[in-house]
């Protein structure tokens, strides 16, 4: 424990991890004229940052909306591609269900970035900001969390330093030393599948659609995706049984293009190539608390969830900007922003929407992947019938927004 009697701050907070949930948190702290550190292991343009490699993220559209009110989104913009509809269907059954952005009042669903774009914005606005000091590459190494405060120690060109803040963010992903430090035991939950993520030339016009196609091994999802030069990119996520994986991981392009055109069906195109293809096994992580004395966990330090409807990221930045309010709310009135009740509360506002995105992907990877007769016709009837449904459209044309609970400022588009 850390001695209450030795706890001169010499920062507000600390965040620990800065891909892409912390480096955001970071951003919308900075104008609040908190001290701030960033700790980070890696150059945000390294290829060994895992926060910012060759997967893209599908923004929904409270996300867009944080990084309108952050001053990022105008920089995002023309290198994201817009989702103006989805289309879900269960491969070789009759179900499909299908969601329109024009139907909502809008222009798009969401948006599809590539994650090192994210990662490069976020990070050039965050080293333009005087109040924050960043230590890259750096490694924490010992957490110690007090009544009073939190010590972090961490080494940084050659040399061990030692730091003191009344709050410390754990956004340093599933395998999280400030966690492990706070004793918050972490579930995980295997889900015996493999995502192969790839980008996709195929020959038909982007026009903007998002598929989601349920296979017995696991889910396949088809975005638009906006690449510079000639062709039809789309970004590719290919859920299989780990040995499949495998296998095809070792396959030329040629025969895995074969055996994804087999897989997916042609609503996409005729497949013409395939870009670097890299690999992740699929697990559900969850920690047992979100908060712990003078901590927070945020991002896949909090939960890692399977990418099917490209739900993690959006609930990491709404956790993100939820701290950011209560935090600058505290700041603003001069106020322990470590004190336990801001942390209780905030893990009270958050709840609901954790347990619903967390629910929410965990069943339809289950569901879908139980390929017993009557749960798949129960399952595609399903399907169907919200294909016909407004208000279940309308329901989940809002997800990005939340499951519940009530919308931070910044993912209503306004400054904190």
């Amino acid at each position: 424990m850390l001695d209450a009697r030795a706890t001169t701050c010499t920062h507000d907070v600390v965040i620990v991890g800065g891909g892409m949930v912390g480096a955001s948190l970071a951003l919308a702290l900075a104008p609040l004229g908190l001290r701030l550190l960033v700790i980070e292991a890696f150059e945000p343009g390294s290829g060994d940052q895992p926060s910012f490699d060759e997967r893209t993220t599908a923004l929904g559209n409270g996300s867009r909306q944080v990084f309108e009110a952050l001053g990022l989104w105008q920089k995002l913009l023309p290198e994201s591609a817009p989702i103006r509809r989805i289309h879900v269907s269960d491969a070789g059954r009759f179900g499909f269900a299908r969601l329109e952005a024009e139907e909502f009042g809008q222009s798009a669903l969401g948006y599809v970035v590539p994650n090192r774009v994210i990662g490069r914005e976020v990070w050039a606005a965050l080293r333009g900001c005087a109040g924050v000091e960043v230590c890259l590459p750096a490694r924490a190494t010992h957490i110690a969390l007090g009544e009073a405060a939190a010590r972090v120690t961490f080494e940084h060109d050659g040399a061990t330093r030692e730091v003191v803040a009344p709050l410390v963010v754990a956004a340093d992903g599933a395998q999280s030393l400030v966690r492990a430090a706070a004793g918050i035991a972490a579930t995980r939950e295997d889900y015996d599948q493999t995502a192969i993520i790839a980008p996709v030339r195929t020959d038909a016009r982007d026009d903007g659609t998002a598929y989601e196609r349920f296979t017995s091994a696991g889910p396949m999802a088809v975005l638009p995706l906006r690449v510079s030069g000639a062709g039809n990119w789309r970004a590719m996520v290919w859920a299989a049984r780990p040995d499949d994986a495998r296998a095809l991981m070792a396959l030329d392009d040629a025969a895995f293009l074969a055996r994804w055109q087999e897989a997916f069906g042609w609503r996409a195109g005729r497949a013409q190539q395939v870009g670097r293809r890299v690999a992740y096994p699929l697990a559900l992580v969850r920690a047992g608390e979100g908060i712990a004395t003078r901590a927070v966990l945020l991002g896949n330090a909090s939960q890692s969830l399977h990418p099917v409807a490209g739900q993690g990221f959006n609930l990491g930045l709404r956790d993100a900007a939820a701290l950011a309010e209560l935090l600058a709310d505290a700041a603003r009135g001069g106020g322990d922003i470590g004190a336990p009740a801001l942390l209780t509360a905030y893990a009270a506002q958050r709840a609901q929407d954790r347990d619903g995105v967390v629910q929410f992907t965990d069943r339809l990877v289950r569901g879908f992947s139980d390929a017993r007769s009557g749960r798949a016709a129960l399952r595609n009837l399903g399907l169907l019938a919200f294909d016909l449904l407004p208000p279940a459209k309308r329901a989940l044309s809002r997800i990005s927004f939340g499951f519940g609970g009530s919308s931070p400022r910044l993912t209503r588009g306004l400054p904190l």
